[in-house]
Parts: C-alpha cells; sequence; structure tokens
C-alpha cells in the first residue's frame, strides 16, 4: 500500500473494518458480476460440430453462479436457455423433448444431450464421393437394347447409331435363325 492509502486505514480500529472498508471501495458489486453471468447465460450458444461436454461444463459453471447469486430462475427457465443452446442439428432432439414432455432436471437433460451427440455422431452417415466419367461408350459393350413403341420387340443401338434403329433381334446378320 502506498503512505496515503495506508494513513487513511490506520484511523480504523481492528482488522475486520477495515476490511469491510477495502470491500466497500474495491469490491465489484454482486449485482454487476449477476448482471454479467445472466448475460452470459442467456448468449451461450453452442458452435456447429462443437463437442456437448465443453458446452455442458460451461453452462452447469454458470447455473451454479446464478444459483450462488440467488439470481431468481427457475428450473424451467435454465432448461430452456440450455435447450436454445445447441445448433440447428440438434432441432430433432429439442423437438422430440418438448413433444414428449420429458421433465427433467437440468443435470439429467445435459447427460441427454451428451448421449444424443454420442448417437448421433457414431451413425452419422459417410458420404461417398465419386467421379463420373463423360467418355462415350465404344465397342461391342456399347450396345443397348430398347423397346420400339408399340411393336414390342427389341432393338439394338450402339453409341454411333444412337436413334436408328437397328434389326430386330434375331434377324440381322450373322444371327442364328436370321434370313
Amino acid at each position: 500500500m502506498t503512505n496515503g492509502i495506508q494513513k487513511q486505514y490506520d484511523k480504523f480500529e481492528d482488522v475486520p473494518s477495515i476490511m469491510l472498508r477495502m470491500k466497500e471501495v474495491y469490491a465489484v458489486p454482486d449485482r454487476h458480476i449477476r448482471y454479467a453471468t445472466i448475460k452470459s447465460f442467456f448468449e451461450t450458444k453452442m458452435a456447429e460440430g462443437s463437442s456437448v461436454q465443453s458446452q455442458r461444463v460451461k453452462m452447469l459453471s454458470l447455473v451454479e453462479k446464478l444459483e450462488d447469486f440467488k439470481a431468481g430462475l427457475e428450473s424451467g427457465t435454465y432448461i430452456d436457455v440450455i435447450l436454445q443452446s445447441p445448433p440447428l442439428s440438434y432441432n430433432p432432439f429439442i423437438v422430440n423433448y418438448n413433444m414428449n414432455g420429458l421433465e427433467k432436471s437440468i443435470y439429467k437433460l445435459i447427460n441427454i444431450l451428451v448421449q444424443y451427440e454420442a448417437t448421433t455422431h457414431k451413425f452419422e452417415s459417410a458420404v461417398l464421393v465419386g467421379k463420373v466419367s463423360t467418355s462415350k461408350a465404344k465397342g461391342k459393350g456399347a450396345r443397348r437394347w430398347k423397346r420400339k413403341k408399340g411393336k414390342g420387340t427389341a432393338i439394338t443401338t450402339t453409341a454411333s447409331t444412337r436413334g436408328a434403329p437397328a434389326a430386330p433381334m434375331g434377324k440381322g446378320k450373322g444371327k442364328i435363325g436370321g434370313s
């Protein structure tokens, strides 16, 4: 302490009165801390792809701080704010929670969210990406069988003669039973 501050506190007789005066002068009022905690609690949002575990620790610590400050929030308010904090990918869980009227404690709700995250990440579908070929078919493998409209007989077309009818099956050159 500087000499000026020390002289100011020399007039106090006992340590508790000095401590009380120091708290009055230098301490941040509980109201400001409570306001900042409430603001942080209501603004907390979980980023897409982040873990529920980290969100769980943050939300529970804020809930405990608010309870210590006697903020006067009901359990339902805590649950509503916690249900608003996950990203949009958790909407099926939130709808299910609200539709089924699940009334859980804050701790059970967060544990259920952790379980939901584990099951959705476990069964997340893998997307296979392949390259599409744009080359034209060549050779005998390029033949395709089509039906003529109205006749009921199959005709073949190749990549070079698409649209032009070929001989019906069994009636062309080199075919067995042809004319």
